[in-house]
């Protein structure tokens, strides 16, 4: 495919598996738009074939997960490696590899995550659960923030970048308990579990529902507390580019407000975040980013540096 084809084909990969991030991305300059979509094409790629969906749909049943990761690595090396795979989502990664200098580190990082659900890894600590947030997410804020123009050197800027990644898988655990539970998966480290007197074998039962809650509620504290201080790296952006990081995690950032919200009940409805709501986040984000460089100066340290801790 040529790089237009490529991009298109990513547009309409996040068009399908994203409405919140497709509405967030043009906010971007174009050149900007069509490396995150390109970047987003890879990952909704390996989610799906990790996970046998289809743009983020129902799971379905894997019994090849060490072959799926294979064939990820593969092709994902390749297309860091300059190579022409003939997978127009791995393709598109190349292609954004060679034009922003991506390290391939991050894109690594990535694939480990991948690998943890493969070994039906399983986080014991709190700890554990940031690793593996970092691994699914963090590692996607390193690759966003370097196509948005930031130095890979810039380590103040990445580790905030890292922070948003960590807010939205946070937010994502916290909305997707019961519907990862069906899949016979559960992402609340063990020691809370024994805290709240719960098992993974019984997490959705109905009598454990207000313990579940306040799991949930812990889990959108910790969702608000790396969203805040992402806020941080928004001046080393520019205005579209932060503009577009400030509306997506407003929005991404409502869904674990609402699982806290709604305490024991988060689960008997998924919960979406409405049309209405992301344009509100659009128009309030653009007032944001142009006074980020006052609210949010960027010498904040709130988070640790998880992604260097994490890939040292």
């Amino acid at each position: 495919m040529t790089r237009a084809e490529l991009v298109e084909h990513a547009r309409a990969s996040i068009a399908r598996g994203s409405k919140s991030f497709a509405m967030a991305s043009k906010l971007f300059d174009p050149a900007t738009r069509e490396r995150a979509w390109l970047l987003y094409g890879w990952c909704r790629a390996c989610d799906d074939i990790a996970d046998a969906q289809d743009h983020g749909g129902t799971m379905g049943i894997v019994t090849d997960a060490a072959d799926r990761l294979a064939e990820m690595r593969a092709k994902t090396d390749a297309a860091l490696d300059g190579e022409i795979t003939g997978d127009p989502a791995f393709d598109g990664l190349g292609v954004v590899a060679r034009e922003c200098a991506l390290p391939t580190a991050f894109a690594h990082d990535l694939i480990e995550g991948f690998a943890l659900d493969a070994a039906d890894w399983r986080p014991q600590t709190t700890d554990d659960l940031l690793r593996y947030c970092y691994h699914v997410a963090g590692a996607v804020g390193l690759m966003m923030a370097v196509v948005m123009g930031v130095s890979p050197a810039d380590d103040d800027t990445l580790d905030r970048a890292c922070d948003l990644g960590l807010a939205f898988q946070l937010a994502n655990i916290a909305r997707d308990v019961a519907e990862d539970a069906s899949a016979g998966r559960c992402y609340l480290p063990r020691d809370w579990l024994a805290e709240a007197g719960i098992t993974p074998d019984t997490l959705t039962a109905p009598e454990n529902r207000p313990a579940l809650g306040k799991l949930g509620a812990r889990l959108a504290e910790m969702a608000g507390h790396y969203e805040a201080s992402a806020r941080h790296g928004t001046p080393a952006l520019p205005f579209r580019s932060a503009w577009a990081v400030l509306a997506a995690a407003g929005i991404y950032g409502d869904i674990a407000r609402e699982v806290a919200r709604r305490g024991s009940s988060a689960w008997d409805q998924r919960i979406v975040t409405s049309k209405a709501a992301k344009l509100g986040w659009v128009a309030r984000a653009c007032s944001q980013a142009a006074v980020r460089h006052a609210r949010w100066p960027n010498t904040d340290q709130r988070a640790a540096s998880l992604w260097r801790r994490t890939s040292d």
